[in-house]
C-alpha cells in the first residue's frame, strides 16, 4: 500500500519541489494538488519541467482519502486553512509555514481536536518525529544555522556570542513578486535585511536551549539576499577551547547516524548541495575562534526535501527514501 499524499499550495516554489520529489517517490501516490488560482490547469502548465512526468491537474477540492497532508502555504495561512478545513485526526500533517514552529504556538485546537506540532528537524528530534502526527517543518535559514551549531550545544559549548553571516538565494523570498525579487534588482546585487531581528532566530534559540539547557550569549545574525536562485551559505564563528581536531571529532560523532548532514575537512561551496537534501559543514580554528560553514539548498533541506524526510520517518521508512537527489557539478 502506498502513502496517499495531498498538497495544499502546489503552485509555489515549495509546492513545486514537493511535486518533483513525490512524483518519483517509490512509496507515495499523490492524491490531489490543491491550488484555488490554478484549479483545472495541468500541473505541468505551471511547473513546466514536469511535462511528461505527471498528468495530474490542480484542484480546488480537498479529498479526505489521504494519509498525509503537506501545507505548502505562506506564513499565517496554515492556521487559517486548518480553521476553515478541519482535517481528520488520522491524517498526518506536515506544515511548511512558520505557524506552529515555536513552542508557544505548537498546539492547535479546532472542533475539540487538539493537534500538537513537533519541530521537524531530524538531526534534533528524530525519535519524536517518528512517533507524531503533526510536524512543523523548520525554516530554511534556521535549518542551515542550527545544523552548524547543534553539536556544540549538545556538549554545552555555546558559551560566548555567535556571529552569523548567511546569504540566501532569491527563491527564499517565495514566488510572489516584490521590489527585491525582480531580476533587474536582484541580479549583480547583494543586500542585508532584518539584521539581528530575523524571525528564524526564535526557533534557532529554542533548539539550542533544548540541547544545552541555557544559552546566555547572543546570536548575532546578519541575513543577506544573494543574486543567485537557490541555496544558503551560513558562515559563523564563536570562541571555543576545542582544537580543530576535537571540533571535527565532535561534529562527525554527532552526525554519524544522520544520512543527509556531512562534515567535510575540505572547504565547501554552494554548488555541492544545490538540488540535494544535503547539509555540508566545514570547520576551521583561527586562534580562539571556531569558524563554521554550513550550506544547504533552501528549497530542499530547507523546505520540501526536509518535509519528505520527516514524512519518511513518520511512516517508518528509511529517511533517504525518494531523496537521493543529485547536485549540479558545473
Amino acid at each position: 500500500m502506498k502513502i496517499k499524499a495531498g498538497i495544499i499550495g502546489g503552485a509555489g516554489y515549495t509546492g513545486g519541489e514537493m511535486l518533483r520529489i513525490l512524483v518519483n517517490h517509490p512509496q507515495v501516490e499523490i492524491a490531489f494538488v490543491n491550488s484555488s488560482s490554478n484549479a483545472g490547469n495541468l500541473i505541468s502548465d505551471v511547473h513546466t519541467d514536469l511535462l511528461g512526468d505527471t498528468d495530474l491537474r490542480f484542484t480546488d477540492q480537498i479529498s479526505p482519502d489521504i494519509d498525509v497532508l503537506f501545507l505548502c502555504v505562506g506564513h499565517g495561512d496554515a492556521k487559517k486553512f486548518l480553521e476553515a478545513n478541519p482535517i481528520d485526526e488520522r491524517i498526518k500533517i506536515i506544515d511548511l509555514s512558520q505557524d506552529f514552529r515555536l513552542i508557544q504556538n505548537s498546539k492547535f485546537k479546532i472542533q475539540n481536536l487538539e493537534r500538537e506540532f513537533i519541530y521537524g528537524l531530524p538531526e534534533l528530534n528524530k525519535d519524536k518525529i517518528a512517533s507524531t502526527q503533526n510536524i512543523a517543518n523548520p525554516g530554511c535559514f534556521a535549518t542551515c544555522i542550527q545544523l552548524g551549531l547543534l553539536p556544540l550545544a549538545s556538549r554545552g559549548l555555546l558559551q560566548s556570542e555567535v556571529h552569523i553571516n548567511a546569504t540566501t538565494g532569491s527563491t527564499g523570498a517565495g514566488q510572489s513578486l516584490s521590489k527585491t525579487s525582480h531580476f533587474s534588482w536582484r541580479n549583480n546585487n547583494l543586500s542585508v535585511y532584518k539584521a539581528f531581528e530575523h524571525q528564524h532566530l526564535n526557533e534557532i534559540g529554542e533548539s539550542l536551549v533544548q540541547l544545552q539547557g541555557e544559552v546566555k550569549e547572543a546570536l548575532n545574525f546578519i541575513p543577506q539576499r544573494g543574486d543567485f536562485t537557490r541555496g544558503i551559505l551560513a558562515a559563523m564563528y564563536t570562541e571555543s577551547d576545542l582544537t580543530e581536531e576535537q571540533a571535527y571529532e565532535l561534529y562527525e560523532s554527532y552526525y554519524a547516524n544522520h544520512p543527509f548532514t556531512h562534515v567535510s575537512r575540505k572547504n565547501i561551496d554552494l554548488k555541492q548541495v544545490v538540488n540535494t537534501n544535503k547539509c555540508l559543514i566545514h570547520l576551521e580554528k583561527h586562534g580562539n575562534k571556531l569558524f563554521i560553514i554550513s550550506i544547504i539548498d533552501n528549497l530542499l533541506k530547507g523546505a520540501s526535501g526536509q518535509a519528505v524526510q520527516n514524512m519518511n520517518l513518520m511512516f517508518g521508512l528509511e529517511q533517504t527514501t525518494g531523496l537521493r537527489l543529485k547536485a549540479a557539478n558545473f
